[in-house]
């Protein structure tokens, strides 16, 4: 009888026990977090892809025909202004030169002889004049000819790189031909697209006294040392994708980014009055966003909203909800629209600081 009462005993107190788990389960399953959107300006970081150029990249075409005499350079060599880079043979343009000072030099003694013999009224003007148009001629093919010699010479323009080579030496060179390009990377052009909107908050939110200042992140995932400058956006939009180029400069001086690099542009966007909610409180459906607004009544009604930037853990609302409306921040999928709640609210301070916090 006693061993029966005691196994009575233990039964009640599982069962009770049961049931009051279930009963706290219950109640902590009805209770919803909720909190509100906030309103604070802000500023949004984009990153686009980029395309990096020299300040200045020119190709290094021969100017006459002939063999490649000498390459007084290597590849990828750093050249100063004026620095002799490669010799066609100048023979014949020397053998050029050389009839064409003859030829001056003749016309010269012959206008001098005739202005003596037009100062003593020996020969008419006309035969004066012509002598001297004779030696004028003269003296341009001279300098005509001094040009082509000089041709024979490729000198670099400007400070510069030079890149591969694409003819050897000894090859026989038409003109025109490419020998090489040279690249002034003292500074660097960054290309880049911006969506029109990105553009519109661009324009409007920064100050045209201060060009905004971008950094680069570079192919190895590093940001580059020294910031660009947005200088230059294109007069067009391309209709195919919306986008319009904008182009920033950086300063080189280690010479690290080289002609032809790709990178990121990382560019800062104010937001003025931003509203913002945590990514959280929202859910997707067929590619929309939507929160669970509660009304006065306690009960949820499913919202879409309109993304207009997104932040770390956050989104930035464009349409949808306003400032003050209670959303709810967890539990979205254990209620159903029009359904009445019990819930908790958490300030949106609160709530964007503790998702702020770093991992621990």
């Amino acid at each position: 009888m006693r061993r029966i009462l005691m196994v009575a005993s233990l039964c009640a107190m599982i069962s009770y026990t049961s049931c009051t788990s279930e009963k706290e389960e219950k109640v902590e399953e009805t209770q919803f977090l909720v909190t509100s959107p906030i309103k604070k300006d802000t500023v949004v970081t984009k990153d686009y892809v980029c395309q990096i150029q020299s300040i200045r990249h020119i190709e290094l075409r021969a100017q006459e025909k002939g063999y490649l005499q000498n390459i007084y350079v290597d590849e990828g060599q750093a050249v100063k202004k004026g620095d002799l880079l490669f010799k066609i043979m100048p023979k014949l343009y020397e053998a050029e030169q050389q009839r064409a000072k003859a030829e001056a030099e003749f016309e010269r003694i012959e206008y001098e002889n005739t202005q003596k013999l037009a100062d003593s009224n020996i020969v008419a003007p006309n035969e004066l004049a012509m002598a001297k148009a004779k030696y004028e001629k003269a003296k341009a093919e001279l300098a005509l000819s001094n040009v082509h010699l000089g041709f024979t010479e490729i000198r670099a323009p400007f400070d510069g790189i030079i890149d591969r080579f694409e003819t050897k030496l000894g090859s026989l060179i038409d003109e025109g031909d490419l020998l090489s390009n040279l690249s002034d990377n003292s500074e660097m052009w960054v290309y880049y697209n911006v969506p029109e909107a990105e553009y519109l908050d661009f324009k409007t939110l920064i100050n045209k006294d201060n060009p905004e200042k971008v950094q680069l992140l570079m192919a190895n995932n590093k940001i580059f040392d020294h910031k660009g400058e947005v200088k230059t956006i294109e007069a067009d939009f391309n209709n195919e994708t919306g986008n319009i180029p904008f182009r920033a400069t950086f300063p080189n001086p280690d010479r690290l980014l080289r002609h032809g690099e790709t990178g990121n542009i990382i560019m800062s966007i104010p937001v003025p009055e931003a509203l913002i909610i945590p990514q959280k409180a929202t859910y997707e459906v067929l590619d929309k966003k939507y929160v669970y607004v509660v009304d006065k009544d306690d009960k949820v009604e499913n919202r879409e909203v309109e993304i207009a930037y997104e932040l770390d853990d956050l989104y930035i609302i464009k349409s949808g909800i306003k400032e003050g409306d209670k959303i709810l921040l967890e539990g979205i999928r254990k209620v159903k629209d029009g359904e009445k709640i019990e819930y908790e609210y958490e300030k949106p301070e609160e709530v964007i600081s503790a998702l702020q916090l770093p991992a621990e």
